[in-house]
């Protein structure tokens, strides 16, 4: 790979599955443990059945912005690459949308919400 890996992706479902990272991005990726405040976790039915195929999982969690200073949610920041952060982009479907937040840690990443 002669791409850089300096997207940085904060995943909290799917996304760390090793099975879904190898489908979606054909490696393991590299990333660390980091929060995201201000969030709740909520569920989603997935119609989608490739996804549902790759993950396992006919219901993902989904991200919902609450503001509150007491609410977070726990997670990876993953390192990738820009045609990998496409590719992230392909596996996600039209319930979710990538939008840049703040993390626990101070670091800017992508992460995906409803």
């Amino acid at each position: 790979m002669t791409e850089d890996a300096d997207e940085l992706l904060f995943t909290y479902g799917t996304l760390q599955f090793a099975e879904v990272q190898l489908d979606t991005f054909g490696r393991i990726l590299a990333g660390e443990a980091d929060q995201l405040p201000g969030y709740t976790i909520d569920y989603v039915e997935i119609e989608d059945q490739r996804v549902v195929d790759v993950s396992g999982l006919s219901v993902h969690p989904v991200l919902r912005h609450t503001g509150s200073a007491v609410d977070k949610v726990v997670g990876r920041v993953l390192h990738l690459t820009a045609a990998e952060l496409d590719a992230a982009d392909e596996y996600e479907v039209a319930l979710y949308r990538r939008v840049s937040v703040t993390l626990a840690s101070g670091r800017t990443a992508w992460v995906y919400v409803g």
